[in-house]
């Protein structure tokens, strides 16, 4: 099994006409993706060829999703655009929007939120590389052949280390691996990853990768003390960083003790997590917990 993300998954992509929607959905087919079409209303009743596949574009996800039986749309649309794009998708109740569009204002990223509150759609992102569930799918921009399938779950504030993390362990591989972006608005959460994984019975252990600023990761930490029963191990970029700076992130701004990384490592261990003081000292802890093989 994977988390939301599956072999069946019909993926249609916002934004498929431009530069990196087109380089992207190249590489989501490539991958095994079933992407069955794009979203351009100045292109509707086209198609557009795409590797060695021609797509159909339609005026919008609403329509997509009636020819189609898409349930998954990727947002690659301009930081101008998202906003209408996102809001587009979430009133059509398409189950999953990945919004892979960086440089998001936050006003734009609330209304969006605002109209979402009550919607069936799950949101992963603004500003983050998507999620792969290997073997099976890829939605969004992580590099599909550098693990494969099986048993491990890895949510992740950073893209880079969701690819670093992904390499290291290449030979166990993973269900599935979800970057869920570090703006100060977010849809999906460390705590919606750490209940889908918990629930999961294919996935044996789950790494929990954060960075500094704000209090996701100690909300995480107090939800898998309570909640979840699976070995989790974790890392926090940002043990170097200088109190006061903007590092990365739009969401990576630490205020005296608040959000430092000592501050999310000390709140992981106090729930039983185990943290690494770097990436590949993570990779080592995981395979401590030696996940079951496919």
């Amino acid at each position: 099994m994977a988390i939301w993300l599956t072999e069946k998954s019909r993926v249609v992509v916002q934004g498929m006409t431009g530069a990196e929607g087109t380089k992207h959905t190249r590489r989501m087919l490539a991958a095994g993706t079933d992407v069955v079409g794009g979203v351009n209303p100045r292109k509707a009743g086209t198609s557009f060829q795409v590797k060695d596949t021609s797509l159909p574009v339609f005026a919008s996800v609403g329509e997509a999703m009636k020819e189609t039986g898409a349930d998954v749309s990727v947002i690659f649309v301009p930081p101008a655009h998202l906003k209408s794009a996102l809001v587009e998708a979430v009133e059509a109740e398409i189950p999953l929007a990945v919004v892979v569009t960086e440089g998001v204002p936050v006003l734009d990223t609330a209304a969006a939120w605002s109209r979402a509150r009550d919607s069936r759609t799950r949101i992963i992102g603004p500003n983050c590389p998507g999620l792969i569930s290997p073997g099976r799918a890829n939605a969004g921009i992580i590099p599909a052949d550098i693990t494969g399938p099986g048993r491990i779950g890895l949510v992740s504030k950073s893209g880079t280390l969701t690819y670093q993390l992904m390499h290291e362990l290449r030979d166990i591989g993973f269900s599935t691996c979800v970057g869920i972006g570090g703006d100060p608005i977010i849809g999906t959460t460390h705590i919606d990853c750490l209940a889908a994984f918990e629930n999961d019975p294919d996935t044996d252990a789950i790494i929990l990768v954060g960075e500094i600023g704000g209090d996701a990761e100690e909300r995480a930490a107090s939800y898998i003390a309570s909640h979840v029963t699976k070995p989790v191990v974790g890392y926090i970029a940002g043990f170097t960083a200088p109190p006061g700076k903007t590092m990365g992130h739009a969401g990576a701004i630490i205020s005296g003790s608040s959000g430092t990384a000592t501050a999310k490592a000390a709140a992981l261990e106090a729930a039983g997590v185990q943290v690494g003081r770097t990436p590949t000292e993570t990779a080592s802890l995981l395979r401590a917990v030696r996940p079951r093989t496919p």
